[in-house]
């Protein structure tokens, strides 16, 4: 089994799991240590839990709840393949939903989870400019609505969660050099992680990280035209903290390199006959 940390925050953390046991290899009784779900992107194997045998394939979902035991078989193919999430005991309590949810062992692939494990997936790969601890947070509350039956109602805002929300942006902005997080401005917009992503995204259309992204972008772009000095310096001076992210998340915001763009905003003509936006106007 190999098991890579993708995230780790104090309310999450997300795990790529690959392993590549077989028919010959004999399961053994392991013991969920928190709230867990995985997300089954590839391959099969057999889940047993409190008395309880499930077979999942791509798509499906299993749960975990902390204390309980179980066991794994894979008496099919050899390996699969799984992104799991696991959340703390507190972001569990702010869902609002009962604990028992999460030893419903596992849940069959249905279209509404696997678009959601998906998008977590690119998240994870950096193809996305969603955090990838907010994808599982709407993962683990779109489980629960899915498991419950119980659909969350649209969040209503007053004047006081608004003015919330816009402090938190521009707390955000302010800050946005720096390494931040959905729990770090959770907390200084004193609210749990998921109503905080929750606010956030209802009062100003986008998620917390996809605003310190953009914002990050916008310095960027400014600095691009600007400034003299390297694309890396730039990169980890906005708060990339990663030379190759940065470049992969500008190209596909703004449709060019950072190179490109550089020059392009210095008057080099023939690099804006290759801006998406600008072959409308040959």
């Amino acid at each position: 089994m190999i098991a890579t940390t993708v995230l780790r925050r104090g309310s999450i953390s997300v795990v790529d799991y690959r392993c590549g046991a077989g028919p010959s290899d004999a399961p053994f009784v392991e013991q969920h240590s928190g709230f867990s779900i995985a997300y089954v992107r590839k391959g099969s194997f057999s889940y047993h839990t409190r008395g309880r045998s499930f077979e999942l394939v791509a798509g499906s979902l299993l749960l975990g709840h902390p204390g309980d035991e179980y066991m794994c078989a894979h008496d099919h193919v050899v390996g699969d393949e799984c992104l799991s999430f696991h959340f703390s005991q507190e972001w569990v309590a702010a869902l609002g939903e009962p604990t028992d949810l999460w030893r419903t062992g596992s849940v069959p692939p249905l279209p509404e989870m696997m678009v959601l494990g998906e998008l977590a997936q690119a998240s994870a790969e950096g193809r996305s400019d969603l955090g990838v601890d907010e994808v599982g947070m709407l993962f683990a509350a779109r489980f629960a609505e899915v498991v419950s039956g119980k659909r969350r109602s649209a969040l209503e805002t007053r004047v006081k969660d608004r003015r919330r929300a816009v402090e938190a942006a521009l707390w955000l902005d302010e800050n946005s050099h720096a390494s931040v997080d959905l729990d770090s401005a959770a907390r200084e917009a004193g609210l749990s992680p998921f109503h905080f992503l929750r606010l956030f995204s209802r009062v100003l259309g986008v998620t917390p990280h996809q605003y310190l992204v953009r914002t990050r972008l916008r310095r960027a772009a400014r600095l691009l035209a600007d400034d003299d000095r390297p694309i890396t310096d730039i990169a980890f001076d906005v708060g990339f903290g990663d030379l190759s992210n940065f470049v992969r998340t500008f190209h596909r915001a703004a449709g060019v390199s950072p190179r490109s763009f550089r020059q392009a905003a210095r008057g080099e003509r023939n690099i804006l006959q290759v801006w998406p936006s600008t072959r409308l106007l040959g």
